[in-house]
Parts: C-alpha cells; structure tokens; sequence
C-alpha cells in the first residue's frame, strides 16, 4: 500500500534536531553486523554512539559520532556497503568512484559514470538518471531482491545509503546543494521518516515499486565545480564524511554562507558575524563545529564559487574579481586561487574560455 506524505518538521523539531541523526539510521547502518552474528556494541562505543539507540527510537546522535560510526563499521568489515550486499565493497571504492567522476564536464555526465561504476561494483541496485522535459529522476532498483521483507532494515538502510551517498556527492561535485523535489522509497514509511525531510526532501512517497528522487533537469547541465586539487580534503574523513554535508538542516552553516554573501567586499569578521547573528562567538563556533563547519571554511567556499563563476562566464578584471570577494591585494587573490585549484585565475580562466 502506497503512503504520499509531505514531512515538514516544525521548528521547534528542526532546532532540536540540529546535527544529529534519528536512532533509525544508526539500527540500519548496524543491520548488516547483526546480519552476520556480529556484535555492533564495540564499535557503537568507539564511536561515542549511545547503545540506547539500538532500543530507543526517540534516541538521537551527533552527526560527527555517526560518520565515526559509518567509517569504524566500514574498517572493521573492509566493506563500505556495511554486509548489506552479496558481494563487499572493499576499502577504497568510494575513492575510487570519486577518482572516476571528477573529470566530467557536467552534473549530468558524473552521475552517469557514477552509475557505470555502481553496476561493476555492486550488482544488487542498479543507478539509472532519466530526463523528462524540464523534469529529471535518480532512480535505484533491485538486480536482486536484498531482503524478502520490504521493511527490513537491512533493505531500508541499503536505499537510504545509496542515495545519500550519491546526492551528497553530486552536491560536492557542484559545489553547491542540490533540491530533491520529491523522494519516492520502496518500502513502508519508517518509524524515522521524519529526518527525510532534513536529509532527502520534504516531500516523500513510501510504498513504491522503486526508488525515484525527482529533481529539476537543469541541474544536470551545472559544471562540475571540483578537480583532483580538492579531492584529497573531500576523502580526508571519508567515506563517513558525506553523511555529514549538504543537510538540509545544517542552518547555522546555511546563515553565516547568507550573512557573507551579502557583503563578501566588505566582509564580517568572526566576532562581527556573530553580533549580527545574536551569538556569542563561542556559541556561533560550537555550533559550525556541531555542524561539521568553520567560518574559515565556509569563506573559503563561497570565495571560490564566485571566483570560479566569474572568471568561467564573465570578462570582469581579475583585480575587479579580487577586489569584490575582500582581497586587499590582486596578490593575496591569486595565493587563495593557486590554493583551492592548483593554478592561477588567469590561467584557469583561459583554459575555460578558450
């Protein structure tokens, strides 16, 4: 039986909420280890995550607890699909599906050589992208039935997983986050299925033939915005990192990004940002830090997103460009640029403006 549902947390559940992850996702990530006869509450404890999640539904995590738990479960099973599939997947295929996306020109093209790579290396789900008109879906189905309970967590937690992982690292790849429209899951609405709306979409259908996110197609022909000169900071962490970026409910993050670009020339510092937020600087770096953020790195981000953008599509000087992001020298510009891509403005905008 089909289950339309639009889930929108109120604020009060968004503040509490903030940064943390339902009890349920942390039952799904272990499901493979029980699976197997393994007991999870080692690893549970290394990673700071509070057993009574395994019993308590109302139980919730910090994210950082749960990427440690993600990437502790992964080097114990040397295995980043958690036990969940008939065949492992070893240690280092996330970078190595990184590796084999970073070079297209497009959205798009990445997500099709990401699905490429998923049918060598995981047969059970099968990635397929489809346009229709102003309209696209990511769609995730079974080669193979993974569980015979539509609910099992094993198979809840499979899809949940693949599509995390694929969203998170298209929204890395465009430098930028990506709006799901619309999430349809094959299987019964989850007893977390509130978090879908920070994670995934606010608007989510249970009880589908297949997974289908549907978005809008021209975020398919968005340039991809990374090259090999930032991958190595993207795995530091990995792959349990991408369980910490482009949340939805990640607003503090989401405030100090708005708060700088409406006076990057200008811009606030630390201490003048919180003041305008109503916060105390300690609390506004707890909670960027809670947020796997900092206000450096945030910054540095939105500095070279407009870097990039002016220098690919418009003719403006890079001393105009340097000038506008805050830089009170064309040379202390061109240090941060050779920084983020390995090359400098000028030379990088030749190469995309031939």
């Amino acid at each position: 039986m089909k289950d339309s549902q639009l889930i929108r947390p109120s604020p009060s559940a968004e503040a509490t909420h903030r940064a943390t992850v339902a009890a349920g996702f942390v039952t799904g990530m272990v499901s493979g280890l029980h699976a197997r006869g393994i007991d999870p509450l080692p690893l549970l404890d290394a990673a700071g995550v509070p057993r009574a999640c395994l019993t308590d539904r109302d139980c919730r995590v910090a994210i950082a607890n749960y990427a440690a738990l993600y990437n502790g479960i992964v080097r114990h099973l040397d295995d980043e699909g958690f036990a969940l599939f008939s065949v492992p997947l070893r240690a280092g295929t996330f970078e190595f599906l990184c590796r084999g996306v970073i070079g297209s020109r497009t959205l798009g093209e990445a997500l099709e050589r990401a699905a490429r790579f998923l049918r060598l290396v995981l047969p059970d789900l099968s990635v397929t992208i489809k346009r229709d008109g102003a309209c696209a879906r990511l769609e995730i189905s079974e080669g193979r039935r993974l569980r015979s309970a539509s609910g099992d967590p094993c198979r809840v937690f499979a899809f949940e997983w693949l599509l995390r992982l694929l969203h998170g690292l298209a929204c890395w790849l465009a430098g930028r986050g990506l709006a799901l429209e619309e999430v349809r899951f094959p299987f019964p609405r989850p007893p977390h299925a509130a978090d879908y709306a920070l994670v995934y979409a606010e608007h989510s259908r249970f009880g589908e033939p297949t997974l289908a996110a549907r978005m809008d197609a021209a975020l398919l022909d968005l340039p991809v915005r990374r090259d090999e000169s930032d991958l190595a900071a993207f795995l530091e962490g990995g792959p349990g990192k991408i369980s910490m970026l482009y949340r939805r409910d990640r607003e503090m993050a989401r405030a100090v990004r708005e708060l700088l670009a409406g006076a990057l020339g200008s811009a606030p510092t630390f201490d003048e940002a919180a003041r305008q937020l109503r916060l105390s600087p300690r609390t506004l770096h707890r909670r960027l830090q809670e947020e796997g953020s900092s206000f450096r790195a945030i910054k540095d981000s939105l500095r070279r997103e407009i870097a990039l953008a002016r220098l690919e599509k418009t003719r403006q000087s890079v001393a105009d460009i340097a000038a506008h992001l805050g830089y009170s020298e064309p040379s202390a510009f061109f240090r941060a640029f050779q920084g983020w891509t390995g090359e400098g403005p000028s030379a990088h905008r030749k190469r995309h403006r031939p």
